[in-house]
C-alpha cells in the first residue's frame, strides 16, 4: 500500500537538538509512522534541492550534506546511514521520462537535511532504503503537480512518498517577534491550506486549481517569499489526488505550521 505525507521539517537541525520550540513538530514526526504501514522504501521530495530538471539520487550509499550554517558542532556529525535505492531511482527516472517529464539521476549526490533530519526522528534505525527527489528550479506549481501525477502511476507496493518542506517559511519572520498582524497572516494562510487540502466538498479540479493559484491565498507571499518549501505539497497532492485523510497543526519557533497525511 502506498503512503503519501507532507511534513514541515523545522529549522535546520534544530529538531534533533532538543530545541524546545520544535517539541510539537518532533512529536508529530514521531507519531506519523504509527499511522502508516512500514514502507519498504521512501522517496523524499526535499525543499532543499533544486535542479534544472527533476533529479533523483542514484547512489547505493549516499553520504549526508550538512546544508546549514551557524549551528552547534554536533549538528555536523549527525549520522543517518540509510541505504540508497538505485534500482528504484532508475525506475522512477524511466517512468517520468515515459510521461514526458525530463528527469535525471545523480549517482554522486548525498542526502540533505530535508531528508535526514525528519527521517532520523521518524525511522531512527536508518534501515529503510531512500531516494531523494529534487524540485525543478523554475518553482512552477503546474510543473510539480504534473510530476506528482506522473509518479502516481508507479506500481511499487509499500512505498512512502514524503514531501519535506514547511507550511510556513519566512526566515526573516522567524527571527522577528510576532505581532498581532503577522500572527493573523500566519493563521489565515494555514486555514486556507488546511481547507484546500482537506475539504471533502471541493472537487479535485477545484483543489488542484487552488494549489496552482496558491499565491492568491491570504498572506501567501508573507508565508512563502519563495515557493520551494510549499511545492513538495503540490507534488504530494499530484501523487495522491484526494483530500488528505489526516491533518496536524503545531507551533514551531512561535509560528503555526502543519503536516498532512493521505
Amino acid at each position: 500500500m502506498r503512503s503519501v505525507a507532507f511534513i514541515s521539517h523545522g529549522g535546520g537541525p534544530l529538531p534533533l537538538l532538543h530545541d524546545p520550540t520544535h517539541a510539537e513538530l518532533v512529536a508529530v514526526l514521531r507519531d506519523l509512522p504509527t499511522r502508516m504501514a512500514r514502507p519498504a522504501a521512501i522517496v523524499v521530495i526535499s525543499a532543499h534541492w533544486e535542479a534544472p530538471c527533476v533529479t533523483l539520487t542514484g547512489s547505493a550509499s549516499p553520504g549526508l550534506i550538512y546544508d546549514y550554517v551557524g549551528f552547534p558542532p554536533e549538528s555536523y556529525s549527525v549520522s543517518y546511514p540509510a541505504p540508497g535505492a538505485p534500482q528504484l531511482a532508475q525506475r522512477l527516472h524511466e517512468l517520468l521520462q515515459q510521461q514526458g517529464i525530463v528527469s535525471d539521476v545523480d549517482a554522486q549526490r548525498g542526502f540533505d537535511h530535508g531528508l535526514f533530519v525528519p527521517l532520523k526522528i521518524m525511522y531512527p534505525a536508518a534501515d529503510i532504503p531512500c531516494v531523494q527527489l529534487s524540485l525543478v528550479n523554475n518553482l512552477d506549481p503546474m510543473t510539480h503537480l504534473r510530476i506528482g501525477q506522473a509518479l502516481a502511476k508507479l506500481d511499487v507496493p509499500d512505498l512512502l512518498f514524503l514531501g519535506s518542506g514547511f507550511s510556513f517559511h519566512n526566515l526573516r519572520a522567524f527571527f522577528s517577534p510576532p505581532t498581532p498582524d503577522t500572527q493573523a497572516m500566519n493563521v489565515a494562510f494555514e486555514h486556507w491550506l488546511s481547507q484546500t487540502c482537506g475539504d471533502p466538498d471541493l472537487s479535485e479540479a477545484e483543489r488542484a486549481q487552488r494549489l496552482l493559484q496558491w499565491e492568491e491565498a491570504p498572506a501567501a507571499r508573507y508565508c512563502h517569499p519563495r515557493a520551494e518549501h510549499l511545492l513538495p505539497l503540490h507534488l504530494c497532492y499530484g501523487i495522491a489526488g484526494t483530500p488528505v485523510s489526516e491533518a496536524f497543526t503545531f507551533q514551531v519557533m512561535g509560528r503555526w505550521a502543519s503536516a498532512y497525511l493521505w
